[in-house]
């Protein structure tokens, strides 16, 4: 089974605090993993890994088929974030940021698939919202959008945090329904969350971090588990 992400005994500090303490994590292409844990258990810290924000300083990192230590800009192009922060260009539109972020993802020689207006018509963020400048929305339309760009730029791996949070009940099934629809595409979906109810409605698979390690990882055979029926964690 070919590999979406594989650390063994990765490291990341922040200042001199390892953020990540030996971290052994894997992933199958076109899995859906749900990281939980509590506050400062290390989730943030590896989904930024996995993308190529948050530096490995001691053992291996691989994702995408990328060696994030050797060069960790390298898979960028094909991951999506979606963090706490949207790092949207609060002076554009919603229109001009989905296709500012479209563009710069296209060195993967990938088209934009139904196009960004056909996505922001799916998040109900057409019509007046489309023009309206990213510094006058509200927190729940701001992630709307930052899910647009993930959904427009159609990333190989999708790399969640605390998806839900902000979003209203309509907004939480949209990006629940994004998910889906992305895995079904062949994307492969890590996401941390509180929310287990909305979490483990869509993993494969669950593991916990506490103390910047992966403290449980139930054998990748368990992602064969009808979806919406998560694997059990011990």
């Amino acid at each position: 089974m070919a590999l979406a992400i594989r650390f063994r005994s990765a490291v990341v500090l922040l200042g001199r605090f390892p953020a990540l303490a030996g971290v052994d994590f894997d992933v199958a292409a076109g899995e859906t993993v749900l990281v939980q844990g509590p506050n400062g258990a290390g989730k943030t810290t590896l989904l930024r890994a996995c993308a190529g924000l948050a530096p490995v300083v001691a053992g291996e990192a691989e994702v995408l088929g990328h060696d994030l230590r050797d060069d960790r800009r390298a898979v960028r192009r094909q991951v999506a974030l979606l963090g706490h922060a949207t790092q949207l260009y609060d002076d554009l539109t919603v229109a001009e940021n989905v296709r500012f972020a479209v563009r710069a993802a296209r060195g993967r020689s990938r088209d934009d698939g139904d196009g960004a207006a056909g996505v922001l018509e799916r998040l109900g963020l057409d019509g007046r919202l489309r023009d309206v400048t990213v510094a006058r929305l509200s927190a729940g339309q701001r992630r709307r959008t930052a899910l647009a760009i993930c959904m427009a730029r159609r990333p190989e791996l999708w790399l969640l945090d605390e998806p839900h949070a902000g979003l209203d009940a309509q907004g939480r099934d949209l990006l629940d329904d994004a998910v889906r629809a992305a895995v079904a595409g062949g994307a492969t979906v890590v996401l941390a969350s509180h929310e287990a109810d909305r979490a483990l409605a869509l993993a494969t698979r669950a593991v916990t971090m506490a103390g910047g390690q992966v403290h449980h990882q139930p054998d990748r055979r368990a992602a064969s588990a009808p979806r919406g029926e998560p694997a059990h964690v011990a």
